[in-house]
């Protein structure tokens, strides 16, 4: 089953492969994505390798059900959005795909979640229905088997206490949250310094904070738990895996993952490492949907793969539709 090969990925030649056997699969399954790619006068014999393969912009996530899969939806996951915003929907038809990826992608970069203890800081995922990120939260909560691993929603005081009462027990704590919620902790809360914390900011302030540059929020953010780096996970709603940072900025992906870049005035051109341009995903776990995503996301693709976002396009919502408007 090729859904099971994605996670058996060694090297490039594997990726390589495995990818191409991808875009066949979705360019036969996915109207939507068949569509673009042949008015791009791309069709499933003239793709020879992944250069070859077009990036479909995201925004369709938000216009569009994207699937590559004849089975029923299990999951329908959707994105934040200000009110009266059009926001996205990734239709899941195969959860175990997901899990497998971030509980490899976790194992991965940070070893075995029962080490950890898991506290999620995350707000504004839990007031509203259809988080992606709250159901991986979730699912690494329970399998952490840790008593204190849980949701903190408006119980600030408790969670200081427990960091408090696991640093006294020297375990491992990972304390993951959005921006603006680590920020209120640390500003109202006095937290001891603790070698066994990692932080892990998912980025955002969702209209609750004034926006800040990562160097600056993570410089306020070491300062107030009093640890030496901030980590980062960088996922998205259309996405069934994450990159992540243990400090710096600095992404790298599972090996069923892999991110370049494009030229910000030629969507169809691709960008050299080290150059800042708008960010392309491979995803292959996005097996059942569509695997090869334009964000709208910019930032920079280095010599060993990894990767900075930077930022994000201005009025992205209208960039890359226009093609698929006949």
């Amino acid at each position: 089953m090729l859904a099971e090969t994605i996670f058996t990925i060694q090297n490039d030649q594997d990726f390589e492969k495995a990818a191409l056997r991808v875009f066949q699969h979705q360019y036969i399954n996915c109207r939507i994505y068949q569509r673009f790619c042949n008015l791009l006068g791309i069709t499933k014999s003239s793709v020879k390798t992944t250069d070859d393969i077009p990036f479909l912009p995201i925004e369709f996530f938000k216009q569009e059900k994207i699937v590559s899969s004849a089975f029923n939806v299990q999951q329908i996951f959707t994105s934040s959005g200000t009110t009266g915003s059009t926001t996205s929907k990734h239709y899941v038809t195969n959860l175990s795909i997901y899990e497998t990826s971030f509980r490899k992608g976790f194992e991965l970069f940070y070893g075995d979640i029962k080490e950890y203890t898991i506290l999620a800081l995350l707000p504004s995922y839990l007031e509203r229905e259809g988080s992606s990120l709250v159901y991986m939260a979730d699912a690494l909560i329970k399998e952490s088997q840790q008593a204190e691993s849980g949701f903190y929603l408006d119980e600030t005081e408790k969670l200081v206490s427990t960091l408090k009462q696991l640093s006294l027990q020297g375990k491992k704590i990972l304390l993951i949250g959005v921006s603006f919620a680590l920020l209120d902790l640390v500003e109202n809360h006095h937290i001891q310094p603790n070698d066994n914390l990692v932080v892990m900011e998912t980025g955002g302030m969702k209209g609750r904070r004034k926006e800040m540059i990562r160097e600056e929020l993570h410089q306020v953010l070491k300062k107030g738990f009093g640890v030496s780096k901030i980590h980062s996970e960088y996922g998205m709603t259309e996405l069934l895996s994450q990159a992540y940072s243990k400090g710096d900025g600095v992404f790298h992906s599972p090996p069923w993952m892999k991110v370049s870049t494009r030229d910000p005035e030629d969507a169809l051109t691709s960008m050299s490492t080290g150059k800042t341009g708008g960010i392309n995903i491979i995803d292959l776990a996005n097996i059942n949907s569509c695997s090869f995503i334009a964000t709208q996301d910019l930032g920079k693709i280095y010599t060993d793969g990894s990767f900075e976002i930077l930022g994000r396009f201005d009025h992205s919502d209208i960039r890359g539709c226009n093609l698929m408007l006949l």
